[in-house]
């Protein structure tokens, strides 16, 4: 049962990482599941330590990581993006579960794509914003923090997936807190 858990919380720590940078969980799990035991992908996600998918992946994470860091062309990628990270998010759900044999494969691959695309929304509507206020000079940083963030939680939900689980849950319940307590304020009148 705990080894369930640990796989289900790996999952959504590694498809939350996939909101923030497409590529880089993608080429984590595939170089983890090619060189340790700490994953193991199961047919057809096995492709993945391909050396063919890996160079592919490298070549995808360092364009996406170079365009990401200026200003507009950011935006582009962003929207360019927005079919690309929920899908490496619901392929990453999905292929390291390892519950999916219990869960049912449609519902694994749409909690990936759900919880990739409501980050990478995030992430899409704050950049813009990111670029006004500081005239483009702070975009290069929030990239640079965005793809630390998205390596460390990736290595995290490998390692310790049910403390990524937990921080997952905290950070939802969080966002639907603040969301509750900003629509009641906007319903008082002034």
């Amino acid at each position: 049962m705990l080894d369930a858990f640990s796989n289900l919380f790996t999952a959504f720590g590694l498809s939350a990482s996939a909101g923030l940078n497409a590529y880089l969980p993608l080429l984590v799990v595939a170089l983890s599941a090619k060189y340790t035991g700490l994953i193991t992908l199961n047919k057809p996600w096995d492709v993945m330590t391909s050396w063919w998918v890996i160079g592919v992946l490298v070549v995808l994470l360092l364009i996406e990581m170079t365009v990401d860091k200026i200003p507009a062309v950011d935006t582009v990628n962003d929207v360019i993006q927005t079919v690309g990270r929920p899908v490496a998010g619901a392929v990453l759900f999905a292929a390291s579960s390892g519950v999916v044999g219990d869960l049912h494969p449609v519902v694994a691959f749409v909690a990936g794509l759900l919880l990739a695309g409501t980050i990478h929304t995030a992430k899409t509507v704050a950049r813009p914003a990111v670029t006004a206020t500081t005239g483009g000079t702070g975009n290069w940083l929030v990239s640079i923090i965005e793809d630390i963030l998205a390596f460390i939680t990736a290595i995290l939900a490998i390692l310790l997936p049910i403390l990524i689980g937990l921080t997952v849950i905290a950070l939802l319940l969080l966002y639907f807190w603040w969301r509750a307590r900003r629509s009641r304020t906007r319903m008082v009148p002034a």
